[in-house]
């Protein structure tokens, strides 16, 4: 049967005024003093002033009882009650809610007094008082992923507050997903099933939900709103051919949905700074699609910065009004050589390579001086168990070990027989011809880690580690005539492009929310800790020299840091950018509602709830106007008494 429930109860405090009121009305009246010719009129005001009790008798007036409906009227309308249908008709009921990002659409625009969600979970909460006696419910979240808010339960209050906790998030939703799952629970429970769906209809495909015959309603919110969105973000770093200075050239491509024209405004900012680098001023059309090109020179601190792509004005769906990236890395590539001789031939190689940022240490100075955590350091004549930077190339490795290598007896005059030509190192170059005077044989982990072999030994190894290229050469090239080819040229280019490869793999630039991020750290890094919007700073354990974020919710810029082997820190951007994500408009809902083999699709929709604050408020402002009305009114002449 239907029934009036309450989205707001807190609305019912306001009935606490009902006390004041009556106690002022029995409260005597304190009057002064007055000299008359005779209190035989007066007998009642006589009584009363004589009376020792300082209240009176409830005498029922008609603005007293004008007043407290009045009063009852509106403490009702703030509880914002809300009448429904008849009780649901199933022994184990499914609730999925959809969560995605059009959800946090504002109704009746940006500055709508509550989102879409705030009435998918009223309607939400609605069904389960709709429970029929022994019922139970699952509530299920439909984000990127069907999530298990609820499991099934019987208790209104604990099914209430688990939706109360549903909210929605900056993602691309999956309803099929989250369908799926919910019909798959209700088939294990057996007996009389039911299938909820709240939406806004506002879906990523048109492909019906498949309930698997299951009986469904579906509580769809929201009207038409206008929007325009970022669906696209790139960003590039290359060198002005005009300039010839270093420029970041951020792309986005802003699409429309509104039935008019449209002025918008595209900033480009960089976290921490006040002012945008960058702005554009484009004029919208009706479904129109438009590409924004936004360029900056950085400033050297720039590099790994955030970057935000802001549209403005606002409309109805925050989270595609914004977009976010990181400040590329420099093209110049950092390299670090740590080398205690006079005269080094790899130097010599790199200072040749214009695209090569180039800082050159000590061997003692590389434990001291703060090298870019994504530089290629170039180690000669020793190998320190502790190297900062990214990549490593190890020339002349002393006796011992090596990152895992094993470097041990000296081998004179050893032939170059075979070389691993599909190792991006050894790339478009030959090493016949070569000769080695003499070098220290490298006991590799494995076949396939010998770069360079000779008769007898191994004499390039790779020693690489999961998120570090590591190359170990067991002979100083200066004994050998090597740099006297072009292949050591193309050695050490190669090198350089790897590890060049390696920086811009660092951190995804196209983390999608939803999704989870890997970051790369330096070697040896055992923790990090991370925030972002809506995330307060947690700590995340980093292996083999990754952490892996768990999915970002939120559409914004998360921050990681760590203190080990040295201090660092990085930015993950994560946007939404889905056009299917960011028309809002509402679309039917299609079911497959078949239960045996061939399919028919329904389209399904219901009224969310009907709210009586309006007329209840109206009724009681017409209480309080014939209050006044009765108050102020009049009173009649003994003529028209008498008559």
């Amino acid at each position: 049967m239907s029934g009036l429930h309450l989205l707001d109860p807190k609305g019912l405090i306001l009935l606490a005024g009902l006390v004041p009121l009556v106690v002022f009305y029995i409260l005597k009246i304190r009057r002064r003093r007055q000299r008359v010719s005779s209190t035989w009129l007066w007998m009642a005001a006589q009584r009363d002033l004589v009376a020792k009790h300082p209240f009176r008798r409830l005498v029922p007036e008609l603005p007293l009882l004008l007043e407290i409906l009045a009063l009852a009227l509106l403490a009702l309308a703030l509880a914002r009650p809300t009448s429904r249908g008849g009780a649901i008709d199933g022994d184990h009921v499914a609730i999925v809610v959809d969560t995605s990002a059009s959800m946090a659409t504002r109704i009746g625009g940006p500055s709508g007094p509550r989102t879409r969600i705030d009435d998918a979970k009223a309607a939400a909460r609605g069904a389960v008082t709709r429970l029929g006696p022994g019922a139970d419910a699952i509530v299920i979240e439909a984000a990127r992923d069907a999530v298990l808010v609820s499991p099934p339960e019987r208790d209104v209050q604990r099914l209430q507050n688990a939706i109360d906790g549903i909210e929605a998030r900056d993602v691309q939703g999956d309803l099929t997903a989250a369908v799926a799952l919910a019909a798959d629970r209700l088939r294990s429970l057996g007996g009389r099933q039911r299938l909820i769906i709240v939406t806004d209809g506002a879906l990523a495909g048109d492909e019906p939900l498949s309930a698997g015959g299951i009986p469904t309603d579906v509580l769809q919110v929201g009207d038409a709103e206008d929007n325009a969105g970022i669906v696209r973000v790139d960003v590039r770093s290359g060198i002005d051919p005009t300039s010839l200075r270093e420029q970041v050239q951020t792309f986005a491509m802003i699409q429309s949905w509104t039935p008019h024209p449209r002025e918008a405004y595209v900033t480009l900012s960089i976290e921490g700074r006040p002012d945008p680098v960058a702005s554009r001023r484009l004029l919208l059309q009706p479904g129109d699609k438009q590409p924004v090109v936004l360029t900056f020179e950085p400033r050297p601190e720039d590099h790994g910065a955030g970057l935000v792509v802001q549209l403005a004005p606002g409309d109805a769906e925050p989270a595609d009004d914004a977009a976010y990236a990181r400040v590329p890395a420099g093209p110049r590539m950092p390299v670090v050589v740590a080398s205690d001789a006079a005269y080094s031939w790899t130097t010599r190689a790199l200072e040749a390579d214009p695209s090569v940022d180039l800082q050159r240490l000590t061997i003692a100075q590389l434990a001291t001086v703060n090298v870019d955590p994504d530089a290629l350091v170039v180690i000669e004549g020793a190998c320190p168990t502790s190297v900062p930077g990214s990549d490593v190339l190890v020339v002349g490795a002393p006796a011992g070990a090596c990152f895992g290598v094993g470097v041990g007896r000296k081998v004179d005059d050893p032939p170059i027989t075979s070389w691993d030509t599909g190792d991006a190192r050894l790339r478009f170059l030959t090493l016949d011809g070569v000769h080695v005077a003499h070098a220290l044989a490298l006991d590799a982990p494995g076949s396939s880690a010998a770069l360079v072999r000779s008769s007898a030994t191994t004499l390039v190894a790779d020693a690489s580690s999961p998120g570090r290229s590591v190359t170990v050469l067991g002979f100083d090239v200066g004994d050998t005539d090597w740099p006297l080819k072009a292949s050591f040229v193309l050695f050490v280019r190669n090198v350089v492009e790897l590890s060049r490869a390696h920086r811009a793999q660092g951190v995804a630039g196209a983390t999608r929310t939803g999704d989870p991020a890997r970051v790369k750290l330096p070697a040896g890094t055992a923790k990090v800790t991370m925030d972002g919007p809506g995330v307060p700073e947690r700590e995340i354990t980093a292996r083999d020299g990754f952490a892996v974020l768990p999915p970002l919710w939120r559409a914004g810029l998360y921050h990681v840091r760590w203190n080990e082997p040295h201090v660092g820190a990085a930015v993950v951007p994560a946007n939404l950018t889905s056009a299917e994500e960011s028309e809002i408009a509402p679309r039917p809902i299609k079911i497959d509602g078949a239960a045996g083999g061939t399919s028919e699709t329904v389209t399904h929709a219901i009224a969310v709830h009907t709210e009586w604050l309006g007329w209840l408020a109206a009724i009681a402002a017409l209480a309080l106007v014939l209050d006044v009305w009765w108050v102020t009114r009049q009173p009649r002449s003994r003529l028209a008494r008498l008559r």
